[in-house]
């Protein structure tokens, strides 16, 4: 093969199953693109890798490498064994903020590909957990410019360190009958905002908002998010009774009852005689799955609105956490709304700038001082909607409760004051 001088037999046998590799894509650049440069750094970076695999060892290290003017969003990555694989010693990754809902035209799309095969290694993902458009393999002299290409097309840094993410949102309006809000208005509104604090780190870690239409939760923020905004509604579910006729007809009412019916965890549903739905709207806990089932039949109330959400996250000190709920349901619609959400937005970083540890997520700070001090921080009222788990015993002690009671009066008198 052209260009080939490294022996890779380790990454060879990633392409022997039946799933697609990232190895032959590797490869596609190093054996067939125009560019010697962009070959001679896949070259060097299969080489690498295959060093990594023979010797169970990582060879990346960090380093200082930015843009003038940001503190954040260049991941440096320097070769600890660059006089072995010098044409990849350096490869430095661009986070690039991505439009809200993803939204690209294949021009867009076709002038990134351009910028990062003159500045880059070619290698592009869409997108990072943040995100961001990951433009991964840069030489620190090409940072700057790959930059300037790219911002002058209208898009700009995204996060890296201790600081405010890139946001996330779903497709939403554009395209989903499911959506309950203008998710991206919340999430324009949410990072401008935080423009400052997502290009100069000054946090005790990373902070990310996401923005999910509905329910079903596309962009995962429950788990991965530490301010989580999901489109929801408060009245009953919208049922066209033709439809779920129609439905039991064609798919059979066992069907429906092992697949809808029986599915529904708190019990809600229930078909009639004539093969109509009845829902008891009071324990149905918007799960999404009698809707995904019967998309032509059922679908979100009319009184639509939003569930936030804090302290979700992935592994770090002390495992995963999902979000809990901090405000019940609010309206998004006005400019009154967007900036109530911005001002419970700022509440929440100012408290956990003030109060977390190092590098401690918002949700394990939430763990260490507890929720009802987090609570109180943030500015919220208590709401039985915020329980994580029901008690499982039926006996307390009531003897201090007079007490506690003064405590909570007398801080929240001093809060007003």
């Amino acid at each position: 093969m052209p260009n080939k001088t490294h022996d890779t037999p380790m990454l060879d046998e990633l392409e022997s199953g039946p799933w697609p590799s990232f190895i032959t894509g590797f490869k596609r650049l190093r054996d067939a693109h125009q560019d010697a440069r962009i070959r001679g750094m896949a070259d060097d970076l299969l080489g690498q890798l295959e060093h990594s695999y023979e010797t169970r060892k990582g060879y990346w290290k960090g380093g200082t490498a930015g843009v003038i003017g940001y503190g954040a969003g260049v991941i440096p990555r320097f070769s600890e064994v660059a006089d072995q694989f010098p044409k990849s010693a350096e490869f430095h990754t661009l986070r690039i903020m991505p439009a809200p809902g993803m939204h690209y035209d294949t021009g867009t799309l076709r002038k990134f590909c351009d910028i990062w095969e003159q500045y880059g290694s070619g290698l592009i993902a869409l997108h990072g957990q943040s995100g961001d458009i990951m433009f991964q393999g840069c030489s620190t002299e090409n940072i700057q410019p790959s930059f300037n290409a790219i911002n002058e097309l209208g898009f700009d840094m995204g996060g890296a360190g201790p600081d405010v993410r890139s946001s996330m949102s779903c497709i939403g309006h554009a395209r989903c009958e499911h959506s309950c809000y203008d998710e991206g208005r919340a999430h324009r509104t949410l990072v401008n905002t935080f423009i400052d604090d997502l290009h100069r780190p000054s946090f005790p870690y990373k902070f990310k908002f996401k923005f999910s239409g509905c329910p079903n939760d596309c962009m995962n923020s429950v788990q991965r998010s530490d301010m989580a905004v999901i489109g929801t509604w408060r009245d009953d579910i919208q049922v066209k009774q033709d439809e779920v006729r129609k439905f039991v007809q064609e798919r059979g009412r066992q069907y429906v009852e092992d697949n809808v019916i029986s599915r529904c965890p708190t019990r809600a549903l229930s078909l009639m005689d004539d093969d109509g739905l009845q829902i008891d709207n009071r324990n149905c806990v918007r799960c999404m799955h009698c809707i995904n089932v019967m998309t032509k039949a059922l679908s979100p109330g009319k009184d639509r609105g939003v569930t936030i959400l804090a302290g979700g996250k992935r592994t770090l000190k002390i495992g995963d956490l999902l979000g809990v709920v901090i405000v019940p349901f609010m309206k998004l619609e006005s400019d009154e709304d967007y900036q109530r959400i911005v001002e419970l937005a700022q509440n929440i970083i100012e408290f956990w700038a003030d109060n977390g540890l190092e590098h401690e997520r918002c949700g394990e700070m939430i763990e260490r001082i507890g929720f009802a001090n987090f609570l109180e921080g943030a500015g919220l009222e208590p709401d039985p909607a915020m329980v994580n788990h029901p008690r499982t015993n039926s006996y307390i002690r009531i003897d201090s409760w007079d007490e506690e009671a003064r405590k909570w009066n007398e801080r929240k008198g001093k809060a007003a004051g």
